[in-house]
């Protein structure tokens, strides 16, 4: 599992570099205004979309019950629930994204209301809705390819797909949007670029495993209906934290004009660390916890499930300290040219401080659905959804009040606690003991071993940092040697301590530069 998640956390790396380019390309050509908020909020519609049907549901659901098909009754029936799978799912995005083109104004009008107020700012959100909508056709297949390959072992190609996505969007800016009338629906044909290229990365590996798509395979199996039934409470039990962001979407439109884009800005620096280790851990997790609960060995259930929440909770809390102590330099540092000016990355900086605040809870969510989804439970994290759903719609009116744009990244990391909370009572009733008071001795070191090294951080930022930021190479010095800092200071912390986790990253890191 170790493994699985150091292939899939270097590449997701690898895709978190070029999507953090991306964001500086669109943030030097848009900055943070009518333009960019009508992207961001078209962009997240199928976005959304993606994180609910496809990863957030679809993979999860169609994992554990192509282990079973994989395990009880061979690879040939496993591969015809697969096609089966791929065609019935083709013909009902090609319906869904046909209503989603035609009933694209009123989707908008749900999405984002305040929007209505501003006719130019709604015409052209919509219009970027329809050209972006087809992109949900090839990200879901994506992501059905994801889960089957990811079953077989292949991690790598699935994790990479996003790059290309990246790489399309970084090409659009630079050559198709200054020839468009309106440039930001460049950006819009760029995403269609992007679903298309990493639809096409998955082919060539699915074959190579012998999945050969084009044989023949009716629209209907067996398995179908137990994915089904999986399927559509896990719409909303994994997907509570893309939820929630896009309640704060919703309420951020009728705040000041930018507000929309700082939640974006700030959102897509917590996704790196959340990217990297959370949910590469999680999706390295589940084949082997579908495995484990295929064979009825919960024992071994228990076992995968404590260790992957320890290892994720020693890289995520650092993670999360040193997100809180560097936030403004960073925000700087990544986005700070051309339209995205001091007071819009004071302003993002605000939104990433409440937004780190729950990284953590963010982080552990996604490792305990694995768990309940590999048990082919989804309903019980559907209940609990609702409620940290609901949650975080009552905290956003409240906190939006005093707090602006800030208050909505709170409610977000409230809520994921709340879900956090109710989700861990539930799963120590199925499960029995969890070997808690070894998970949270892991996570009070990894807490006293961050709260040190901020301080540190802390020291070294305000020395070799310019209050101002100074120049762009000033401030990547400050900040690379800030990070420098944070990393062997917490290195250094947690050997003294002797924690397990660090030894064990330390020693699959050195198996890695040996192989290279």
């Amino acid at each position: 599992m170790t493994k699985a998640a150091g292939i899939v956390g270097s590449a997701t790396f690898l895709s978190r570099i070029f999507g953090f380019i991306r964001d500086v390309v669109i943030a030097w050509f848009f900055g943070a205004g009518l333009s960019s908020d009508a992207f961001f909020v078209a962009f997240r519609i199928p976005n959304l979309l993606r994180r609910l049907f496809a990863e957030g549901s679809l993979s999860i659901a169609f994992i554990p019950v192509f282990t079973e098909y994989l395990t009880n009754q061979g690879k040939d029936e496993a591969f015809h629930l697969a096609r089966s799978a791929i065609r019935l799912l083709s013909a009902i995005l090609v319906v869904m994204v046909i209503l989603g083109i035609l009933l694209a104004p009123i989707i908008i009008q749900v999405i984002a209301p305040g929007f209505t107020d501003s006719p130019e700012k709604f015409s052209l959100t919509v219009t970027l809705t329809r050209i972006m909508f087809p992109y949900i056709f090839f990200i879901c297949l994506v992501a059905l390819c994801m889960g089957i390959l990811n079953t077989l072992g292949h991690f790598a190609a699935p994790a990479l797909a996003p790059v290309f996505l990246n790489l399309a969007l970084i090409f659009s800016a630079f050559f198709i949007a200054p020839y468009m009338a309106e440039p930001v629906t460049g950006l819009a044909i760029g995403v269609l670029i992007g679903g298309f290229l990493q639809l096409g990365l998955q082919l060539p590996f699915l074959i190579k495993k012998g999945l050969y798509f084009w044989q023949k395979a009716s629209f209907y199996h067996p398995g179908i209906k137990k994915v089904g039934t999986l399927m559509l409470p896990a719409v909303f039990g994994a997907s509570v934290y893309q939820l929630n962001i896009l309640i704060g979407t919703l309420l951020a439109s009728l705040l000041p004009e930018g507000s929309v884009s700082y939640l974006y800005y700030a959102d897509r620096l917590v996704q790196f660390p959340l990217g990297i280790f959370a949910i590469a851990t999680a999706t390295a997790v589940l084949p082997s916890l579908s495995r484990q609960a295929a064979a009825k060995d919960f024992e071994a259930v228990r076992d995968t499930f404590g260790y992957a929440m320890k290892l994720v909770s020693f890289i995520t809390i650092p993670s999360m300290a040193g997100l809180i102590v560097l936030r403004e330099p960073i925000v700087a540092l990544l986005f700070k040219r051309g339209a995205f000016d001091i007071e819009t990355t004071r302003m993002t900086a605000y939104a990433l401080l409440y937004y780190s605040v729950g990284l953590w809870a963010f982080s552990a969510v996604r490792i305990v659905v694995s768990t309940f989804y590999a048990l082919q439970d989804t309903k019980t994290p559907t209940k609990i959804a609702v409620i940290s759903i609901f949650a975080n719609m009552v905290l956003g009116i409240i906190l939006m009040i005093p707090m602006g744009h800030g208050g909505l990244a709170l409610s977000t990391s409230l809520a994921s606690m709340l879900n956090l909370g109710l989700l861990i009572r539930s799963l120590r009733k199925k499960l029995g003991l969890l070997k808690w008071r070894s998970i949270l001795k892991s996570v009070f070191n990894s807490v006293l071993c961050s709260l040190l090294m901020a301080i540190f951080v802390r020291s070294a930022a305000s020395l070799i940092i310019p209050p101002e930021h100074g120049t762009v190479l000033n401030l990547f010095s400050g900040v690379v040697i800030s990070i420098a800092v944070g990393l062997l200071a917490y290195g250094f912390f947690s050997f003294l301590t002797k924690s397990q986790e660090f030894e064990k990253v330390l020693t699959m890191a050195k198996k890695g530069l040996k192989k290279c």
